[in-house]
């Protein structure tokens, strides 16, 4: 019979490990770090073995679905070649996993709190790891595309899950520890997502990047059920018409920027989702900032935005996400497809980009400690910016990859000093109380802005290139990646709004929030910080 923790809400801080010196760590999970969870009481047990297989099951889960972020990558052209797929249908090959991932990682949260976590965890893994067998025997790009959908649902259940089973397992000392570890093996995923892509690519055959997953998911499961414990939150609410709407938006703007240079920018389809998808997203502010005056608990708390650093580093994330991603989709197929290298062979030139950050963070981290994340954050996107544009000078149908490393180097070490001091900023910009659902919004949008960056720079690289020869490819190229530095320099500008410190940030509460922070944002729950 499972431990039933005693009554009495508590606000697990999760992602603020006492240990300063993990802030290194904390990079490694980039894009999915935290979801709001309120755990009941104490840890649920701190038996050694019933710790030791949380600790195998929510790890396995996570680097199952971290990996899937970037694995995808190297295998675009063996996509592209073995299903006639257009450069459109390439893009929601990787958006449609990033967009329903983002869409639902806040009420996924949301519904493990309400109906079980490990349940509804379990529930999770059984749907990513029916999708990936789905995706693996998809007979066409659009059977693959859904499959994609329904995976990146089964990853929004499942991440934000593991993170919350693993705290509640871990006694409060030893909390800080297994977290960073937590997020070593999640970081170490999406950074070897290319080359582990590549290698199955050219190894076997591209399906089977996603028939990993099965076996995978098929021993997670029943250990789930056979070794978590459960817990739940009877207070938790869902905003199902919330999810809706934004849900719509999102698509209908992604849908109009994907077929725009195909059908035409102008074009009765083209125009119309994206007037939709705008009055979807106006309807879910409306419907949002209905739900928080109303009382109830809004899915993103836009008074939270009312903040001017958590309003500020979220929008410098999306920037961020949007070069990064955008620029990394093209950079793959260009190794591939122009250079002609092997899926495995860009899967190894891609390290000193994606892997610098395992070097840099230990560095880092500590330095964000000192001086503060803003500094770091700054010259994170900077350095991005300037690595964008030394590879948009030294690319070429003859380039050598050689020429290119340096600009790898330096675009990869903007990458980690960004992804270091990010959770920590987002969470000083807001109340203690308000960390976790701040630190959920701020990974949503992440996936967000890389959802737009793919889809605005692969249409600005079909406007000015193609797939026709290398040299239409790489004018393309050149244009996509000058667009994406502007995006990141822009970023880089906007940092200088970030508070320099937490102290800066606990003074800009307003009247309501300081006489009465929760139910200013709805949520209805009297919260107390976990004593550790």
């Amino acid at each position: 019979m499972d431990r039933q923790p005693p009554p009495g809400p508590t606000l697990v801080r999760a992602l603020s490990p006492p240990a300063p010196s993990l802030n290194s760590l904390r990079f490694l999970y980039p894009h999915k770090l935290v979801v709001s969870h309120y755990l009941e009481g104490k840890p649920m047990t701190t038996d050694r073995s019933r710790l030791t297989w949380t600790f195998v099951v929510t790890c396995i889960a996570a680097f199952m679905t971290s990996l899937d972020n970037l694995v995808v990558t190297m295998a675009l052209p063996s996509i592209r070649e073995g299903l006639h797929a257009s450069l459109a249908e390439l893009e929601w090959t990787v958006n449609a996993y990033t967009l329903t991932f983002a869409v639902l990682l806040l009420p996924a949260a949301a519904l493990g709190d309400r109906l079980g976590r490990r349940r509804v965890f379990a529930a999770g893994l059984a749907i990513f790891t029916v999708a990936s067998a789905g995706a693996a025997l998809a007979p066409s790009v659009g059977a693959l595309i859904a499959a994609r959908a329904v995976q990146g649902v089964g990853g929004a259940i499942v991440l934000p899950l593991s993170m919350t089973l693993l705290s509640a397992a871990v006694p409060p000392a030893r909390r800080g520890a297994a977290l960073g570890v937590w997020g070593a093996v999640s970081g170490l995923a999406i950074a070897l997502g290319p080359l582990v892509g590549g290698a199955i690519t050219q190894g076997a055959a591209w399906q089977w990047i996603f028939w990993l997953n099965v076996p995978l998911g098929l021993a997670a499961i029943p250990l789930a059920f056979a070794r978590l414990t459960e817990s739940r939150e009877a207070s938790s609410r869902l905003d199902i018409v919330g999810t809706v709407l934004v849900s719509l938006g999102l698509f209908g703007i992604v849908l109009g920027l994907v077929r725009g240079q195909d059908h035409g920018w102008t074009s009765t389809g083209v125009l119309g989702a994206i007037i939709a998808g705008a009055a979807g997203l106006a309807a879910f502010v409306a419907w949002e900032l209905r739900s928080e005056r109303a009382g109830r608990a809004p899915m993103l708390p836009l008074s939270l935005f009312r903040r001017r650093g958590f309003a500020a580093v979220n929008a410098v994330s999306v920037f961020f996400s949007f070069g990064m991603f955008g620029s990394i989709f093209l950079i793959s197929q260009y190794l591939q497809n122009v250079m002609g290298y092997s899926p495995l062979g860009a899967g190894l030139r891609t390290l000193p980009w994606t892997a610098m950050p395992l070097i840099v963070a230990p560095i880092a981290g500590p330095l964000s400690d000192r001086i503060g994340g803003r500094p770091l954050m700054i010259a994170g996107l900077t350095m991005m910016t300037g690595g964008l544009l030394w590879m948009r000078a030294d690319l070429a149908p003859d380039a050598t990859f050689l020429a290119l490393v340096p600009a790898f180097v330096i675009a990869g070490i903007g990458m980690a000093l960004f992804f270091v001091p990010v959770a920590n900023v987002v969470m000083g910009s807001v109340p203690p109380e308000y960390e976790g659902v701040a630190s959920g919004t701020n990974n949503a949008v992440r996936e967000v802005g890389g959802v737009f960056g793919i889809g605005v720079l692969a249409s600005v690289f079909a406007a000015a290139g193609g797939y026709t020869s290398a040299i239409d490819f790489t004018h393309g190229l050149h244009l996509a990646l000058l667009v994406g530095a502007a995006v990141t320099g822009a970023g880089a500008l906007g940092s200088l709004l970030v508070p320099r410190r937490r102290a800066d940030t606990v003074t800009e509460l307003t009247d309501d929030y300081a006489v009465e922070p929760a139910s200013a944002l709805g949520l209805g729950l009297d919260l107390e910080p976990a004593k550790s």
